[in-house]
């Protein structure tokens, strides 16, 4: 069975990466990676982790180009792909436009779709806008629907959606296993990702940032710089802020908060690099799906600089909270947060509801015919929850 996965950006690398290396080891695989290039040097640094050569490389990127302009690219180019290369099955990723225009032209060419991470659902098309809308898109078209939670099966079955549904926990839970183990065997490693962080102060406490949602461009932006600004005032905090390329967030992160002394933007991280942040910090405040899924692991409160999340499972849980873009509401939520006792940070994927680390074995199993036992979160997790709470009085 020849089996091409196609994905383009990092966060679908770090989740597809775990997967790729098990489909290279099955028995009776004949694995193919395609990859888009998009956010090239983040993806090459994934790829280069999990040991993945790609074996196809559509190169689709072009300055300022519009979703509509990346579709129309990716079509071709994929189409003319799955013509030469005759796969039995596609596998995508999650919710980019890459994943949903791999699925469509997968499905006008009658080859069967796999979708890893199926099931995710806000109920509204304009939060996360385009991926509420093509996930929704990915999930019809597919005939294996590789649902990482109990909730997104319950959200497929709602659909009354025609393909096989099968609970595998999340790929992000087996990256992450793989990730933090390496960390932990390597104090060389550790000490060389910690190296260009030296300024930081350990008497403090550590709130790492993230921020990127289009939905947030603009207003919400400003509002969450505002926010940060004002937290930058407490001698006891320190911030750590990897900033996102793209102009809309560049430029107000850095009119608001590039002359904070205790405020440190910094590049994009590698995969690595981000993990090491993510053991060091004592709160996280992102808009990231995949961060929601991770911290818990670690022990990390995480506060949601959103509306809504397609990943209630761990709000309800009480390890993350959703605080939107609103400054008061981010600093009072960040000063709850930030109440709780400073503690080691170790990975337990009991304290998360998405994922055991056998995500990918399940997938490649049902691939081979063969499945496994599904995955169901452990009930230690909302016990962990009320060591781990970051609720806040709305």
């Amino acid at each position: 069975m020849k089996v091409l996965s196609v994905f383009g950006t990092r966060p679908e690398a770090i989740k597809m990466g775990p997967l790729v290396r098990a489909l290279g080891e099955a028995p009776g695989i004949d694995s193919q990676v395609c990859i888009t290039g998009q956010h090239r040097a983040m993806l090459d640094q994934v790829m280069s982790l999990f040991d993945i050569v790609p074996d196809h490389d559509l190169d689709v990127m072009l300055p300022d180009q519009t979703l509509n302009g990346l579709c129309a690219r990716l079509f071709e180019r994929l189409d003319a792909l799955y013509a030469r290369v005759q796969p039995d099955r596609v596998l995508v990723h999650g919710d980019t436009s890459t994943a949903m225009t791999a699925a469509v032209a997968a499905f006008h060419r009658r080859i069967p779709v796999g979708h890893v991470e199926a099931g995710l659902r806000t109920g509204d098309l304009s939060r996360p806008w385009p991926e509420e809308m093509n996930r929704r898109v990915i999930d019809v078209l597919a005939d294996f629907l590789f649902a990482p939670t109990v909730r997104s099966r319950a959200n497929l079955l709602q659909e009354h959606l025609g393909g096989t549904i099968l609970v595998t926990g999340n790929t992000v839970i087996d990256a992450l296993q793989q990730t933090v183990r390496r960390l932990e065997q390597d104090a060389g490693l550790r000490a060389q990702l910690d190296a260009p962080l030296r300024m930081l102060d350990p008497r403090r406490r550590l709130l790492l940032v993230t921020g990127h949602r289009r939905e947030s461009f603009g207003q919400g932006f400003e509002d969450i710089c505002r926010a940060l600004a004002a937290l930058a005032a407490r001698t006891d905090l320190q911030i750590v802020y990897p900033v996102h390329l793209n102009p809309n967030v560049q430029g107000p992160v850095h009119a608001h908060l590039g002359h904070l002394a205790n405020v440190h933007l910094i590049a994009p991280q590698d995969y690595l690099s981000f993990v090491r942040l993510m053991q060091r910090a004592d709160v996280i405040l992102t808009d990231s799906g995949g961060v929601q899924e991770e911290a818990p692991a670690l022990g990390v409160p995480v506060l949601v600089m959103r509306d809504v999340t397609e990943r209630p499972e761990a709000v309800e849980a009480g390890v993350v909270k959703l605080v939107g873009t609103a400054p008061q509401r981010i600093i009072e939520a960040v000063t709850a947060a930030l109440q709780r006792p400073a503690q080691s940070r170790r990975f337990d994927p009991d304290a998360s509801p998405y994922g055991d680390g056998r995500a990918s074995a399940r997938i490649v199993a049902a691939l081979r015919g063969a499945p496994l036992p599904e995955f169901a979160a452990a009930r230690r997790a909302s016990a962990i929850a009320s060591s781990t709470s970051c609720e806040v009085t709305p």
